[in-house]
């Protein structure tokens, strides 16, 4: 009878140790596949009409959040978010004289800024700039 119940004993414990190893399998493949996501990251820029009033955020978890926050930096209520980005740049330049504001996105801030400058026009210079990480 002691053979039977070490068999018993057996045949209960294998489902058991075979969800056990499954378990262990989804993990590492839940923490592989979290690993291989690449990071997801937003930011804007808000600037006020026809002031050099602005406000930038980088780094957010939701485009939500970094308009938020690129206005609550602005300051004023008539502040309007420019430009939105993600995983990438944002740059804003101002032409001094007509207090035009132009603001667009790039994939670094070399790129970001340069189209600024260019969309921009003459008189021209880059009045902020923002990057997620």
């Amino acid at each position: 009878m002691g053979a039977r119940r070490h068999d018993v004993t057996r045949a209960r414990a294998a489902p058991l140790l075979l969800g056990i190893a499954c378990l262990a399998a989804l993990d590492v493949a839940e923490a592989y596949t979290r690993y291989r996501q690449p990071r997801v990251a937003f930011g804007a820029i808000a600037a006020k009409p026809g002031t050099e009033t602005f406000g930038y955020a980088y780094d957010f978890p939701t485009s939500r959040a970094a308009h938020v926050e690129a206005l609550r930096q602005c300051g004023d209520d008539s502040c309007e978010v420019l430009v939105g980005f993600r995983n990438g740049c944002g740059a804003a330049a101002v032409a001094r004289e007509r207090h035009k504001i132009v603001a667009v996105e790039g994939a670094t801030r070399a790129e970001a800024e340069a189209k600024a400058l260019r969309e921009c026009g003459a008189d021209c210079e880059i009045l902020t700039w923002a990057c997620t990480k």
